[in-house]
């Protein structure tokens, strides 16, 4: 497909959308659904932890040879596979009986996404001209990002309307959808002539796959073991050993799952580091603040999930703002004051009160999404214009692994802090222990506690306990993005 000349290139962009957006979805819509799984199917405490964990470790660990899998036999190919497996899987889903089967279900989804990140960005130059691929980019992070708050608006409108399995049911007929808008608008694979005389890197594969599992296992299980159990340090510590072999197998490997000669361009290397140090501040926020909107404020998952938005909306705002300013300022000017703004909508959110008014969160949120929006989309578009054009793929996929793998370790570290935080500043010297150790868990338990006792101080201090929490993951967000402003200012080229 002559992208210049197309003119479906944006419907074409729509079906990627659509394959993006449902990604985006799943990673959250089955969030509000755990409760009901757990009442509905009596599943306990660690099946519930790999309801979710299953998804992103599967989701993790399969991007990397995904993409030199795209690069080699085509990425629509690769795409459509990953889709027809997402749907075929939440199709399962919506009717299985036992909490395993739905972890199984959900580890399949995981695979299906991992098929469908990577390939899809690196669609985009194939079916744009190099000027509108920064455009492109922005909607499709924008699709990426909307499916975050509103997985929890669709999945708590469909728990309180129809039965658990309507959250896997939904995705159904979006795939449908995705599926033949990609076959009637995606462009078609060309011949890979070189897939048939360099071998797959099947060591490489496994050492990767094993090394990225181990490290994603082990930071799954910190919110229930700490990051000093034993539980916790053993896989960390195979990760580090695996990785360490993976990385020395890429050096010599003909053609590499993960390859290291793109990071001598500085535009990858620097483009990649912002890009990932953008999106673990945002997953920070969208880490604690849905908790803030639901725990303490008080709203639904609906009214949550709405309230979340203007984040996206200033995410739209800057992709249109950041196509005028990166052409005439370069991306060493804009990425660098996207961080500082995303920094200063963070810090601005840690100023934050048990009553404080929506409006303010509101605002905040908006200044974050348009911070957010001028260091990733230009950072995005700086990798994507240092890959080889029979490379898209791998560079795409070293991109989105590393930002799941990173947004998978933020949260850890984040909710360790969110914890930490919350216990400083809970009161339940007057409880008896059992209600005390079930105040501490969390700010929900707190709540019930405080219900079932008539307890209003018990709920204003822990309201006030969980904001402690939330200015101390928010402080931290924003120091984040404070040093990869700098980092971008110093080492991002000037053109």
């Amino acid at each position: 497909m002559e992208a210049v000349r197309s003119a479906r290139r944006w419907w074409a962009l729509g079906a990627l959308v659509v394959s993006v957006l449902v990604v985006g979805l799943d990673g959250t819509v089955i969030n509000v659904a755990l409760p009901t799984l757990a009442r509905e199917l009596d599943a306990d405490s660690t099946q519930l932890l790999w309801i979710g964990g299953g998804y992103l470790l599967t989701f993790s660990v399969a991007m990397l040879p995904v993409g030199r899998i795209g690069d080699r036999i085509g990425h629509r190919r690769v795409l459509t596979a990953g889709v027809a497996l997402f749907g075929a899987a939440s199709l399962a889903g919506a009717f299985t009986g036992s909490a395993g089967a739905v972890i199984a279900v959900r580890a399949a989804m995981g695979l299906g996404a991992a098929m469908i990140m990577p390939v899809s960005m690196a669609l985009l130059p194939r079916i744009f001209p190099e000027q509108e691929v920064p455009r492109a980019i922005a909607v499709w992070t924008a699709a990426a990002a909307l499916g975050m708050p509103a997985g929890p608006v669709i999945g708590g409108w469909l728990l309180n309307h129809f039965w658990w399995g309507s959250v896997f049911l939904f995705n159904v007929p979006v795939v449908a959808i995705a599926l033949l808008a990609g076959a009637l608008l995606l462009p078609a694979d060309g011949p890979r002539d070189r897939a048939r005389t360099v071998p797959f890197d099947w060591s490489g594969t496994v050492l990767g796959t094993a090394g990225t599992t181990a490290l994603v296992y082990g930071t799954i299980l910190v919110p229930a073991h700490g990051w000093t159990s034993p539980a916790v340090l053993a896989p960390l510590a195979a990760a580090a050993l695996l990785l360490t072999l993976f990385l020395r197998r890429q050096r010599r490997a003909a053609e590499p799952l993960l390859d290291l000669e793109l990071f001598t361009d500085r535009r990858f290397s620097w483009g990649t580091l912002t890009a990932v140090l953008g999106n673990f501040t945002v997953m920070g926020i969208l880490f604690v603040v849905p908790q803030y909107l639901e725990a303490v404020q008080d709203y639904d998952a609906l009214g949550t999930g709405l309230r979340v938005l203007p984040l996206i909306g200033g995410l739209m705002l800057s992709a249109a703002l950041g196509e005028a300013l990166v052409p005439r300022l370069g991306a060493r000017t804009v990425v660098p004051a996207g961080l500082t703004l995303l920094a200063a909508g963070v810090l601005l959110g840690t100023r934050a009160a048990p009553d404080s008014g929506y409006g303010s969160t509101a605002l905040w949120l908006a200044v974050v999404g348009v911070g957010f929006g001028l260091t990733v989309v230009p950072a995005t578009s700086l990798v994507m214009a240092a890959l080889p054009e029979n490379r898209t793929g791998v560079g795409t996929s070293v991109l989105e692994t590393l930002q799941q793998v990173g947004g998978v370790l933020g949260v850890a570290a984040l909710g360790s802090l969110l914890n930490a935080g919350y216990l400083a500043r809970i009161d339940v010297t007057a409880l008896p222990a059992p209600a005390a150790a079930a105040a501490r868990d969390s700010v929900t338990a707190a709540e019930a506690v405080a219900a079932e006792l008539h307890d209003g101080a018990l709920l204003s201090s822990a309201h006030t306990a969980f904001v402690h929490g939330m200015g101390t993951v928010l402080t931290a967000s924003g120091a984040v993005a404070l040093l990869a402003a700098g980092l971008a200012a110093a080492f991002l080229p000037k053109k």
